[in-house]
């Protein structure tokens, strides 16, 4: 796609802001006729800066309030265990995000649990069964301070 114009980043920052607008109040919003605006809401899509569309849910209110933070770092890099670590973390219905770093530690996980002893029960049936892992350190957040969803779009 070549670079977004105002239109687009208009059209991407009230679809951030309420995935469930109509393509009438979009058009509105950003003062295109209903049918350009799905003609540019649907080159966005094909063309992969909108991937998809969802629903965000409070994790508090579904019993699962703890995030915690795990570095594991895995006794080798080779591709092969990369790829192994990385198809077995995402089986982990838990593991919300897991991001392969630099530093000290290979991979960083996002964890999220009821509390410790669930956090104890995840860390017992998968993170201690992951592949080729020779350290796992947990962080607990004490809580969250800011949570985005939305990108800033220049």
């Amino acid at each position: 796609m070549n670079e977004l114009d105002a239109i687009d980043r208009t059209i991407l920052t009230h679809l951030q802001q309420d995935g469930r607008l109509s393509n009438t109040d979009l058009a509105d919003r950003v003062n295109l006729s209903p049918s350009a605006t799905l003609r540019r809401v649907r080159i966005l899509e094909e063309s992969g800066v909108i991937e998809g569309y969802a629903m965000l849910v409070n994790q508090k209110t579904i019993g699962k309030p703890t995030n915690i933070f795990v570095e594991v770092a895995l006794n080798s890099q080779s591709e092969v265990n990369l790829n192994a670590f990385e198809n077995a973390v995402a089986a982990c219905p838990e593991v919300m995000e897991c991001y392969l770093m630099s530093g000290d530690s290979d991979y960083m996980l996002r964890v999220v649990v009821a509390d410790t002893s669930d956090y104890e029960r995840v860390h017992k049936e998968y993170l201690s069964r992951l592949p080729n892992v020779s350290r796992i350190r947990s962080n607990f957040a004490l809580r969250t301070v800011c949570k985005k969803t939305a990108y800033a779009l220049p």
